[in-house]
């Protein structure tokens, strides 16, 4: 019987000793089209396994309501036609960059602070999870012919809390639901998150982007024993909104990458090959040493300059790396293969017709509530999209400064339908007081969800209350328009357009709503990847042909968005565009895609 096992001295498979070459590839941050292009790019690079995270609120977004959760089990059967081992992270908290740490809002919104501890309410729902989900791993478990070799028990857990009775639970649940692999758990190299980690029996690993010696030797300190491995080599960084983009040369990471392989260790490269955060999920931090500070959302590309880039090519950093990993492989390395090929030429989709937000919220939006307080997201069932506050400045009053607190993240603001500004969390009053009575609307939108440090789970939307003066406005009616609404089949054709020129007739409330337009791609030879930018567009989302690339924003750094070459069709293609505070040009532009990144970094990772 085939198996893979920890000992002493370190990986063992069918008793042999293996050192592990892995790499992260989301399988959730790829279309599944193109799965089986990536995982050759890893095996080219010199890697003999993968590594995957499972985000909980991709596949459960509502109680029971359970999605594709054989997404898992389609990608890891890829892994085995690849000729690759399997890392499975099944959580159920993830970080990744991923919204809320891939956990769902209705956990978070009902437990607060008792998520990720031993809470016994807490602990069922995950439960309840597991048992659905990790049938998906068990039949793919090496023991049983498959390519699973090792499963993690929760995520970097020393960088959060310190609660071993939840742990050692967890890691109990799993080999109750069959896990019969080893389980190990992963944080940085310091003693503080180490201790708060790790779980006797389990194998601790570690995660850095330099200084493996040391890295190493902390380690050692906690588990003098077993194989040493990084679970997390960050070989690049990830871009926020507002921000400078990050880049790790690529001979530097390489050499990195070679000191933990002399150190004798097993690595896990982070990413291998980032991907894209696809429908809005991209997670934000928050800035400071306790993670406590300046909100900061995570951009739509997961490229994070890693070797392979988002659009599935070989970079310089590749090709280093290849050279290194060459020197520790058991023989000649697989052939690269074919590059993914981007949009013949450019190509401009026309923008025809357009809805206000108003008429697509009346269209798609859930049920308006009512209540004195405004409600957040997580107690409207919103995860990712916007919600619109309606209420009253009662009068006759005098002119007032009118704003938000506790407002995440941002929102437009409109007194008697005329727009009176933009409010975020660091600048919640609007420029101009305003008099009564009037009637004020107030469009907020998540940027993303923390999804790292003790900010995990704050929830969205008003937190507070609408102020006038020092006057708290009740009986706020709220209005949630989810972006899953645009997912179901047909559900725009419930959207009253009309033609693009009515926009520029309906003054502010003109400037947002939902734009939609076509474009057409003359044989199949013309198909592959593409970029989408959006001249002088401002914020929002896009979708082609129904499938939503993610948010958009003009505050950079990121200017395009990546089309999957499998999202597009020969002959018509439809394209919508919801814009949320500025519309640009009637049109949008489709191209052969971004650049390979080069160069010497402009900002280092951490």
């Amino acid at each position: 019987m085939t198996d893979f096992t920890v000992d002493d001295e370190g990986f063992r498979f069918d008793g042999k000793p293996v050192r592990l070459l892995s790499g992260a590839l989301h399988y959730f941050r790829v279309h599944e089209e193109q799965w089986g292009h990536r995982l050759a790019m890893l095996a080219a690079m010199g890697l003999n396994c993968v590594e995957t995270y499972v985000p909980w609120n991709l596949h459960e977004p509502r109680e029971g309501e359970l999605r594709d959760v054989g997404a898992l089990g389609r990608f890891l059967d890829a892994v085995e036609r690849a000729g690759l081992w399997a890392i499975v992270r099944p959580g159920p908290y993830i970080c990744a960059e991923w919204e809320n740490g891939g956990l769902p809002v209705w956990v978070t919104g009902r437990f607060g602070r008792r998520v990720r501890t031993r809470d016994a309410e807490y602990r069922a729902v995950v439960e309840r999870w597991f048992r659905e989900l990790l049938p998906q791993v068990v039949e793919r478990q090496v023991v049983r012919g498959g390519p699973v070799i090792l499963v993690q028990a929760e995520n970097e857990y020393g960088s959060f809390g310190s609660d071993a009775v939840y742990l050692e639970w967890l890691a109990g649940l799993l080999r109750e639901c069959g896990v019969t692999v080893p389980l190990f758990t992963s944080d940085g190299p310091e003693d503080h998150m180490l201790t708060g980690g790790s779980v006797p029996g389990l194998l601790a690993t570690a995660n850095f982007g330099s200084g493996a010696r040391e890295g190493f030797a902390v380690l050692r300190r906690h588990q003098p024993k077993g194989p040493l491995m990084c679970m997390e080599f960050w070989c690049g960084w990830f871009d926020h909104w507002g921000a400078e983009p990050v880049l790790r040369g690529a001979e530097e990471a390489a050499g990195a990458l070679r000191e933990i392989l002399e150190c004798g260790a097993s690595v896990n490269i982070y990413m291998a090959h980032g991907g894209t955060n696809f429908a809005g999920w991209a997670g934000a931090n928050r800035g400071g040493p306790l993670q406590d500070g300046e909100f900061q959302p995570t951009v739509t590309s997961y490229d994070y300059d890693a070797p392979v880039d988002e659009y599935g090519r070989a970079t310089e950093k590749f090709h280093l790396f290849r050279q290194v990993l060459q020197e520790y492989a058991e023989g000649p390395l697989a052939a690269l293969p074919p590059e993914p090929r981007g949009l013949a030429g450019p190509v401009r989709a026309e923008l025809t017709g357009w809805a206000g937000l108003g008429d697509v919220t009346e269209a798609l939006g859930d049920p308006e509530t009512e209540s004195g307080v405004p409600p957040t997201f997580e107690e409207l069932g919103v995860d990712r999209g916007l919600v619109r506050y309606r209420v009253a400045v009662p009068g006759p009053r005098q002119a007032y400064p009118l704003g938000a607190s506790g407002l995440r993240d941002r929102a437009v603001v409109y007194v008697d339908g005329v727009r009176a500004g933009v409010l975020t969390e660091e600048s919640g009053t609007l420029p101009e007081p305003v008099a009564g009575p009037a009637e004020v609307e107030l469009w907020a939108e998540s940027l993303g969800r923390v999804n790292y440090g003790p900010r995990l789970g704050e929830p969205k939307g008003v937190t507070g209350g609408v102020l006038h003066e020092r006057q708290y406005l009740h009986g706020v009616r709220a209005r949630g328009l989810r972006l899953d609404a645009f997912e179901a089949p047909g559900a725009v054709a419930a959207v009253p357009f009309g033609p693009v020129e009515a926009a520029a007739g309906a003054g502010d409330a003109g400037r947002t709503g939902l734009f939609r337009g076509a474009f057409s791609i003359e044989g199949a030879a013309g198909l592959g990847h593409a970029g989408l930018e959006l001249p002088g567009w401002t914020r929002g989302f896009v979708w082609v042909n129904g499938f939503c690339l993610g948010r958009y924003w003009s505050a950079g750094p990121q200017r395009i968005l990546y089309v999957p070459g499998p999202v597009l069709r020969e002959g018509a293609n439809e394209v919508w565009v919801l814009e949320l505070e500025d519309a640009g040009e009637p049109w949008v532009e489709l191209g052969p895609g971004a650049p390979v990144r080069t160069g010497a970094p402009r900002v280092v990772q951490p």
